[in-house]
């Protein structure tokens, strides 16, 4: 008798008038060799997941997708460092371990090929083009980095006119499923005072919020108004997504951006 086959690997591509030359991507869970709490596509490396099989989940993508490089992996901090992926990394002296990376939770790249990318597991991932698609970018969006200044710095780092950019908010955990308490919404506010539009009140001094919401207030005070996305709930939809907030041991998605030549188009 025929075991039921494993889904095929998949993304979402985003819906988004991304311009000529520019390529994204949002992976869904499936399609991928880890087994239990990370079946089945786990891009994560820093989860606990078999290091083989993470591997072979990258690879997976890799050819699946025709991505032109291996994406930049981050070690993603709920920070606001972001990675110019143009310029040649520094070895730091004071580091021997190359799993101690800097923390970083942004990427950019001016080049084709170079392919930007973000994990995440509830956190809102990021995607910013010129809309001259001359530049792209890829932000990791908790609340942390939310509050820090995480999109702030990426567009600071893309050294474009914020109207002269477009966005695209990724999958992510939705308003009605991030139950957060006070001293979130407090932090929050603190950055953001109009975000008290994003804060829905439950029992006992909790709230529910929306990191999508609060994501395009920012995005609109910098002045980046051509905002897209921002439909899926990772929380929501299990088949689909790895959710940390749903599993607490799980895998990660990714979502990626890249620029391609002039020749392919």
């Amino acid at each position: 008798m025929m075991s039921e086959r494993e889904p095929a690997l998949g993304w979402m591509t985003p819906d988004w008038p991304a311009p000529v030359g520019v390529r994204a991507l949002s992976t869904y869970r499936a399609g991928g060799v880890s087994t239990g709490p990370f079946a089945s596509l786990n891009l994560g490396d820093h989860v606990g997941d078999a290091p083989p099989a993470v591997a072979e989940n990258r690879r997976r993508l890799r050819a699946a997708a025709g991505l032109p490089a291996e994406p930049a992996w981050l070690r993603q901090v709920h920070g606001i460092a972001v990675a110019d992926l143009d310029r040649p990394a520094v070895p730091d002296p004071r580091i021997d371990d190359g799993e101690q990376r800097p923390g970083q939770d942004a990427a950019l790249t001016r080049r084709p090929f170079q392919v930007c990318a973000i994990l995440t597991a509830d956190c809102l991932p990021v995607l910013f083009a010129a809309s001259d698609g001359s530049a792209v970018a890829a932000a990791h969006a908790g609340w942390r980095g939310l509050v820090g200044g995480v999109l702030a710095a990426t567009v600071g780092a893309l050294a474009r006119q914020p109207d002269d950019l477009i966005a695209w908010l990724g999958p992510c955990i939705g308003p009605t499923r991030y139950e957060v308490g006070g001293e979130v919404r407090d932090a929050v506010l603190a950055s953001e005072p109009r975000a008290a539009e994003a804060f829905v009140a439950k029992d006992q001094g909790r709230f529910l919020a929306d990191l999508a919401r609060i994501a395009r207030l920012q995005l609109a005070r910098l002045g980046v108004t051509a905002v897209y996305g921002a439909d899926a709930c990772t929380h929501r939809d299990a088949t689909r997504y790895f959710s940390h907030r749903r599993d607490a041991r799980t895998g990660r998605q990714a979502t990626l951006i890249w620029r391609v030549g002039a020749e392919d188009g």
